[in-house]
């Protein structure tokens, strides 16, 4: 549970009253009431330690709202000590501009028909001279800037600078839930599309706010979380002082993803001083150190409970899924290139790298199907004890489902990694974050990587269909689903996270395919889902074995729809920036797990031996 706990950071937080039962959850439901402790405003320009800064967002609006909070301040470093506090006084024409650009706003598509007529006039007046892929590249453009127009809507600002997005802007959505905070998960792919954009400020400012939020110290009365905890998403809420003065106020959840978008900053802007800095140099040993803590797992994977994950609710994920994994490994890989190198670091260091390479190993040799393995699984012998076993895991056969055996292609050239192993039990659905970050990170081999998109590409109708794409395949149904799920309303199947289909993951597709050289499958996913995300109002997830419906539950205007597509597109323009992203085969990480290969003991480890793992 700790280590779970160590790597993801999830867990919901209120100070000060022991009768304030402090709790812990592994990723935040956008089902549950927000509860959380909160830092205030302070007057402290994060830049001053460090001049880099890049030309400021426009058209970005002060977010505040007016929900009273019982919570205390609680100050969180020494750093923050050294600033003084600072109210912000709410202008009366504030509500004026919200309501022109702010949470609440339907954006104005219906506002361009003049100007839309005089474009028809011009193709009407000379469309012989107009070709149909010209007037297709005007649609996409038009697509485009209205996905710009709508991810600067969502900006949060805090004591006037951007911080992040919000998860969704519905104009229409009168009870945004905690769909109105900043999701650090949510915000990696707006991150991304404002860095490639080259405004970068959004993401320094969030980088470094979150880490002020990160628990440096172990002060919840009744409850000591891990030093190292990073915020999984906060909100920026207004409190009253005296007569028309407010303070701003930034209101922490706990989660993940930090590591990797912090890495991604430097490589996109080149701007390292940022990981320099002693603050976030801290921040990420103790995230490290947290993760790397020891437990009662024997397993180099990482210990989570159900719903830890992009699957945020109950649905039989629990132990070792793979998503949790992949992240972890390129979480680690991240800190690995990013922590500065002394006399204080080199064990924990040391420390990452043994575990980078016993993950590698376990995953690639132990969660690999394909039809050979498949079949060999079918013929397992069971109840094997011995250090000979070929069953290590003590998984029965009879756990292969019929779905699975009539689903698999017939070729070796295609397989994936599956979703969960633990003793006595193997989760045979395909989870498409998993694989797609075990090709990104290069937790998977070359082979296993290009064997992955091969079977997206086999079965491109079920993973990817009329909206890319699939969270997992395939859904739970009857009373499999009753079981597993506790019937849960929302996860019905072939919904939500049952099955449903999430245009968010389109920039990690496009991601995994650049990196292994198939920019074509990218750009097929990317232009289905132009087809309908501006007509459809940019859903947060569609419904159906195919992806034909909008989902029955779906927020509009979600913004990390709108960002993963603005951020495939850019990625499939700047495919340099793409190679910054991913992270190649390391073959230093596998001169420590070849060690283990022989059935007859440890050998010395060599590069050469390393090399021939990759071909696994």
């Amino acid at each position: 549970m700790m280590n779970a706990i160590a790597f993801l950071g999830n867990s919901t937080m209120r100070p000060s009253k022991c009768l304030l039962r402090a709790f812990t959850r592994l990723s935040p439901s956008r089902d549950t009431a927000f509860q959380s402790h909160h830092s205030r405003c302070i007057n402290q320009n994060i830049n001053n330690q460090d001049p880099y800064r890049i030309t400021k967002l426009r058209n970005v609006v002060q977010f505040c709202t007016n929900r009273p909070s019982s919570v205390t301040t609680q100050v969180a470093s020494e750093a923050r000590n050294l600033s003084a506090s600072r109210t912000c006084t709410k202008d009366p024409t504030l509500d004026k501009i919200i309501a022109k650009n702010g949470l609440n706003v339907k954006p104005l598509t219906v506002e361009r028909l003049e100007e839309d007529e005089k474009d028809e006039e011009v193709v009407n007046g000379d469309v012989r001279n107009i070709d149909k892929d010209g007037l297709e590249n005007v649609r996409r453009k038009e697509i485009e800037e209205e996905a710009w127009r709508l991810l600067r809507q969502s900006v949060v600002t805090y004591c006037d600078s951007p911080v992040g997005t919000m998860a969704a802007n519905d104009p229409t959505d009168t009870a945004p839930l905690n769909y109105d905070q900043v999701f650090v998960r949510d915000f990696v792919p707006s991150a991304l599309a404002f860095l490639m954009k080259g405004e970068g400020e959004i993401v320094r400012n969030f980088l470094l706010y979150t880490l002020q939020l990160q628990s440096w110290e172990k002060t919840v009365d009744c409850y000591s979380p891990g030093q190292g905890l990073m915020p999984a998403s906060f909100k920026v809420r207004t409190s009253p002082l005296e007569e028309d003065k407010f303070e701003e106020v930034l209101d922490p959840d706990f989660g993940l993803w930090w590591i990797i978008l912090l890495r991604a900053y430097g490589k996109i802007t080149g701007d390292y001083s940022l990981q320099e800095r002693v603050d976030v140099q801290t921040g990420i040993k103790m995230i490290a150190n947290l993760c790397l803590a020891d437990g009662f797992d024997m397993f180099p994977t990482l210990l989570v409970t159900d719903g830890s994950c992009m699957i945020d609710r109950r649905m039989g994920i629990h132990g070792h899924p793979l998503e949790i994994q992949a992240l972890f490994y390129s979480a680690l890989r991240s800190s690995r290139e990013m922590i500065t190198i002394n006399d204080s670091s080199k064990n924990l260091v040391r420390t990452i790298n043994n575990r980078l390479s016993a993950i590698s190993f376990h995953i690639r040799e132990n969660y690999w199907v394909d039809k050979g393995k498949i079949n060999e699984i079918y013929r397992y012998k069971t109840e094997e004890y011995s250090t000979d076993a070929t069953n290590k895991f003590n998984i029965y056969p009879d756990q292969v489902s019929p779905w699975l055996m009539d689903w698999i292609p017939e070729s070796h050239r295609c397989g994936f990694l599956v979703g969960n192993l633990q003793p006595a039990h193997m989760d045979f659905r395909f989870f498409t974050l998993g694989n797609l970050w075990s090709i990104i990170s290069s937790l998977g081999t070359p082979r296993q990587n290009q064997a992955i998109l091969n079977l997206i590409e086999e079965k491109w109708d079920d993973l990817i269909g009329h909206m890319p794409l699939k969270i997992c395949f395939p859904a739970l149904e009857s009373s499999e689903w009753h079981i597993i799920t506790g019937s849960d309303p929302k996860n019905t199947p072939w919904s939500y996270h049952n099955g449903g289909s999430w245009p968010t993951l389109l920039w990690q597709f496009t991601l995994a395919c650049m990196k292994m050289g198939r920019p074509e499958l990218a750009e097929k996913a990317v232009t289905l889902a132009e087809k309908r995300l501006q007509a459809d109002r940019w859903p947060e997830y569609y419904d159906t074995r195919y992806g034909k419906f909008i989902g029955k539950k779906s927020r509009l205007y979600q913004t990390w729809t709108i960002a993963g597509f603005l951020t495939a597109k850019q990625l499939l323009q700047n495919p340099e920036m793409a190679s910054s992203l991913f992270w190649e085969e390391d073959l230093e990480l596998l001169e420590t797990c070849v060690c283990v290969l022989t059935k007859s003991g440890r050998k010395s480890c060599s590069r050469a031996a390393a090399k021939s793992q990759i071909l696994i």
